[in-house]
């Protein structure tokens, strides 16, 4: 059943962990011993498109659709109320078949009625299946996912996928809200960003691997496991800088692996808006309870600002500007896929 699926992904999220090969130590940021900047001068709030964010940091989408996953997403939405934070829901396609499944979603707009919550369905969604979507959340944008390699690595997932980027395309068109097309860890490469730029998506969640591994999930369900693609997908630091090779600056969210200040910080130099956070945020709520969890977003707010000052930016879009020094496999990567890094290392202030 799929209320028993959702319970499963969650346990085995729990189990599995996240790898944490990000790509994020590739990323070198350059210190700054003149900053003009103090903590009390800086500013965390940002925008995606045309949504306005307190935080860069966003509660991306974990889970729904089973009676067990509603405290889940209560307590999420409680964190996201008390310290400003945006929150994504689940896959709703279970309650769209199922409405004794939507208190499992609406639970989040109940607890924070006055926040950033953003519906969410899969690329086989119809218009009329997101708008009802989009109303059953009260929300302030839709993200459809992309998850082919879970799906085919699931037992009972998707085998078909022809007519994704149609559906996507009329979506954008038709629900009323600003969409948001993520991944789910298997990232989105420059080519397909150029498509669903063309299809008129205005945001991208990149979603790269190194968090939570949808393929190590499915195969741990499976009695035949396909472990060899266990590997599938393209790093957070590789997908982030393909796809700003498309998307302008402050319209790319940047997920996958994402857990400290440093890496957010990191994301936000590179290029991304916003920071999703997921796998380390549901481990922290299911084994230290929601005070712990508000208490660790306190945490990271604070390492984003002493990182800010040390660069000497005072708001998000000054990260922009400042020098980053990419090495390793996401250098590489970023050669082969003829990727000049040059204006990441030889940025100035005066841009």
């Amino acid at each position: 059943m799929r209320s028993s699926r959702k319970m499963d992904h969650v346990q085995f999220a729990l189990q599995t962990g996240q790898s944490g090969n990000q790509g994020l130590t590739d990323v070198k940021l350059v210190p700054n011993c003149l900053p003009d900047a103090s903590t009390e001068s800086v500013a965390l709030f940002t925008t995606i498109g045309e949504l306005n964010l307190s935080s860069p940091i966003v509660v991306n989408a974990m889970t729904g659709g089973a009676h067990e996953t509603e405290e889940i997403n209560r307590e999420l939405a409680v964190a996201a109320r008390e310290r400003g934070l945006a929150m994504a829901v689940g896959s709703q396609m279970s309650a769209l078949r199922d409405p004794m499944q939507e208190s499992s979603y609406r639970i989040v707009r109940q607890m924070n009625p006055d926040g950033l919550v953003f519906a969410n369905l899969g690329s086989e969604a119809t218009v009329e299946q997101a708008s009802r979507a989009v109303d059953m959340l009260r929300a302030d944008a839709l993200q459809i996912h992309l998850n082919v390699m879970q799906e085919l690595i699931m037992p009972e997932g998707d085998r078909s996928f022809h007519g994704m980027l149609e559906r996507v395309s009329r979506i954008a068109e038709g629900t009323g809200v600003p969409l948001i097309v993520k991944e789910v860890g298997f990232g989105i490469p420059l080519e397909n960003a150029r498509l669903l730029k063309s299809a008129g998506v205005q945001i991208l969640d990149v979603g790269g691997s190194g968090g939570t591994n949808f393929a190590a999930i499915e195969n741990v369900r499976r009695k035949l496991p396909l472990d060899w693609l266990n590997d599938w997908g393209m790093k957070t630091s590789v997908t982030l800088i393909e796809a700003l090779q498309v998307y302008e600056r402050g319209r790319v969210m940047a997920t996958g692996g994402i857990r400290t200040s440093e890496d957010i910080v990191k994301v936000l130099t590179l290029g991304a808006s916003a920071a999703g956070m997921a796998g380390a945020l549901l481990k922290i709520l299911r084994n230290e309870g929601t005070q712990a969890l508000i208490d660790h977003i306190d945490e990271l707010h604070h390492g984003i600002v002493l990182m800010m000052t040390a660069l000497g930016a005072v708001r998000i879009e000054q990260l922009w500007t400042r020098p980053v020094i990419i090495t390793g496999s996401t250098a590489e990567w970023c050669r082969a896929r003829r990727i000049d890094l040059t204006e990441y290392a030889c940025r100035t202030e005066a841009e």
